[in-house]
């Protein structure tokens, strides 16, 4: 089931959307506001995000960009009934995908959804990624090389998805532990140097993979 991180602070509406949403098979997570939606992003895990632009305590924007630093791939769409081209040209700028005027019919806006997600970068990488010589089956948290597999924890399989997606690239350490641990206070930065050294030890036997750990700002993931 697709799951939408749907953000409305009209309360009227967003009930409306919801219900119709979930009516045409989407599993939908509501927040109020984008600071809300920011805390729920990680556990929500969503497929796809529906944003109203004008909310108080975090306006749509605001939010599009700060998630865009956490995830690069998920599809945006934008509902707001400010259309001028600065906004759109503002928006997509942020990180949005697509714009729906408000007001809309529900059949447009799942229109819109399907066919973001067809063409999601998320979508297709399917839920196996090829990494060098390992897949990872990131639906069922498994790590298979050759005949052998071997079983991921949740954060374990997420951690090592979000490296790859970002490979080449340096994620913070922040970045990765207000993702996956921001809720646990028990979570420090020694406790991410494990995790990091557990999953080098499962990619040992493909040496062109290295995960390089940049000090004082994070880690990269590369294949060779």
């Amino acid at each position: 089931m697709i799951n939408i991180l749907y953000v409305e602070d009209e309360p009227s509406l967003a009930m409306i959307v919801a219900d119709s949403l979930e009516a045409n098979g989407f599993q939908v997570v509501h927040c109020n506001n984008g600071e809300e939606a920011l805390e729920s992003f990680s556990i929500a895990k969503p497929d796809i995000m529906v944003v109203d632009v004008m909310m108080p305590v975090m306006d749509g924007f605001t939010l599009a960009a700060k998630i865009r630093e956490m995830d690069t791939l998920l599809p945006i769409i934008f509902l707001t009934a400010k259309v001028q081209t600065e906004d759109v040209v503002r928006g997509f700028r942020l990180g949005g995908d697509d714009y729906v005027k408000k007001p809309f019919k529900i059949e447009e806006l799942v229109v819109r959804i399907e066919s973001l997600l067809k063409n999601s970068p998320k979508m297709l990488f399917g839920q196996k990624l090829m990494i060098g010589d390992y897949t990872l089956d990131s639906l069922k948290h498994q790590l298979i090389y050759q005949e052998e597999m071997l079983k991921l924890s949740f954060r374990e399989s997420e951690l090592l998805r979000k490296l790859y997606e970002q490979k080449d690239k340096v994620i913070p350490r922040e970045e990765i532990m207000r993702a996956y641990w921001s809720h646990d206070k028990y979570f420090t930065g020694r406790s991410l140097d494990v995790f990091i050294s557990r999953i080098r030890k499962y990619l040992s036997q493909d040496p062109r993979i290295k995960i390089t750990n940049i000090r004082g700002v994070g880690y990269m993931l590369t294949v060779d």
